[in-house]
């Protein structure tokens, strides 16, 4: 257990929500709507290209560019830039476990390992005991960013970050009144989406729901190794797609390529011990047979990513994972360093913490590249019954009802590893939080803006180098 995420031993219901209540006192819920720059607030390139010394060079171009290409990708990868100024914004006192980049397309379908299709956080690289208000003001600005993407107008962006925050809170408030194991077992399936659809959306709406659950039911292990392998030279291989998927055979010369596949190689060895031991029974029954580097994401770009094919029974038995490098947690410098050495296990504790369901496959461990650098990583399925939302696909009506269930998934979360009770008598039954992340999350977008037009400028200064992947 990770510094404060569970509420002191012991207490009752009455002090845990009398602790809630004071908190009100040195961070009234209506302070929230508060955001300024500071005076000496970082200039957010410097904060990005802080980030990329430690990522591969050849890539962090790719990342500029996908960040250029319109504010709310800008976004997606500013998570440092936000914790820092999420850091000077008011703050209850109440602390859970944050998933640190809270945007609305890291909330997605997914699969529980009793083959159930769930909605869930998916992204959890910047996990770590914090503010829970961090997280519920990221997801708030990320829907009022993509709302002003899809030309939506003052009052519909207001309407849409309103309801997502007054999810949240409702949903935290019903939360406070439910037994522990309850709150353990609550989950958002795929029965409650389409109810969920059913009540708030058209018909072109519901019918997009029944796809995309539908599509994301396919979107597995054999959809990706269809997808992603071929035979070469009458071999199951990783197909090449420079620069974005690098098998280890085109990425270095012969001594250092069998260093580095060697030790990739151990890494999935090593890493099934952090696995349940059933688990680690199955994960023996394949055998590596390619890896190649893999660009994810936007944020995540020139993070040391490599995906693994195994393969079990025969050629038609595959599993693919990703080994992803994992580093400190954007919020550490303003929320304090994690409780676990190793930045994969941070990652992993912090997921099954807030997750309702996870990976059978996730783990960890730490490896030695060919640099001599010791590198953490986490270990996931590639693909397992994904689904993400298109947010420019979206009506309004349809991001409101997108932005209720995650603000409600939202909560679940933090009412596992915080204290529900403390978390909604802070929020109360009225509406006064609700109103002040409208205001926050629009003056976010604001800066949001002048950020991304900060980078263009690098860029078009020569400052930084940028290019399409």
């Amino acid at each position: 257990m990770t510094r404060s995420e569970v509420p002191e031993p012991h207490q009752s219901p009455g002090e845990r929500a009398a602790r809630g209540r004071a908190a009100r006192a040195d961070a009234p819920r209506s302070s929230h709507a508060e955001f300024a720059p500071q005076p000496k607030r970082p200039d957010p390139v410097d904060v990005i290209e802080r980030q990329s010394r430690t990522r591969l060079p050849e890539l962090v171009p790719i990342r500029y560019g996908r960040m250029l290409e319109s504010p709310f990708r800008f976004y997606r990868g500013a998570a440092a830039i936000m914790a820092g100024d999420l850091a000077e914004t008011p703050r209850s006192g109440i602390t859970a476990q944050c998933c640190g980049d809270a945007h609305l397309l890291n909330f997605r379908l997914l699969a529980s390992p009793e083959r159930r299709l769930m909605f869930d956080i998916n992204d959890f690289d910047e996990t770590l005991p914090g503010p829970w208000e961090w997280d519920i003001k990221r997801l708030a600005a990320s829907l009022a960013i993509a709302g002003r993407a899809n030309g939506y107008t003052d009052a519909e962006r207001a309407a849409i970050v309103r309801a997502t925050v007054r999810s949240y809170r409702e949903a935290m408030r019903r939360f406070a009144g439910m037994r522990d194991l309850d709150v353990w077992y609550a989950q958002v399936g795929a029965d409650r989406l389409q109810a969920l659809a059913a009540r708030k959306l058209g018909a072109r709406g519901r019918r997009r729901v029944t796809q995309t659950l539908a599509k994301a039911r396919t979107r597995d292990n054999i959809q990706a190794y269809g997808k992603l392998t071929g035979l070469i030279d009458g071999k199951r291989r990783i197909i090449p797609d420079p620069p974005l998927i690098t098998p280890i055979a085109d990425l270095l010369p012969g001594v250092e390529r069998d260093s580095l596949e060697a030790q990739i190689r151990e890494l999935i060895e090593r890493y099934g011990r952090s696995l349940q031991s059933d688990r680690r029974h199955l994960l023996r029954q394949y055998r590596l047979v390619d890896m190649a580097r893999k660009v994810v994401g936007v944020g995540s770009v020139g993070t040391r990513c490599w995906i693994i094919l195994m393969l079990g029974r025969d050629d038609d038995d595959p599993l693919l994972l990703q080994a992803k490098e994992a580093d400190l947690s954007v919020l550490a410098p303003h929320a304090g360093a994690s409780g676990y050495d190793n930045q994969g296990q941070r990652v992993v504790a912090g997921q099954r913490l807030m997750q309702a369901a996870g990976d059978i496959f996730l783990g960890w461990e730490r490896a030695k590249g060919i640099d001599g650098r010791q590198r953490d990583f986490y270990v996931r399925q590639l693909h397992d019954w994904k689904g993400i939302a298109e947010p420019e696909l979206m009506v309004p009506r349809g991001m409101r009802a997108f932005g209720e269930i995650c603000g409600t998934t939202l909560a679940r979360a933090h009412a596992r590893s915080g204290d529900r009770i403390a978390i909604a008598a802070y929020l109360g039954g009225g509406d006064v939080f609700d109103r002040a992340l409208t205001e926050f999350a629009e003056s976010y977008a604001d800066q949001n803006e002048r950020d991304h037009q900060a980078l263009a400028d690098a860029v078009r200064a020569g400052r930084v180098a940028a290019e399409s992947a």
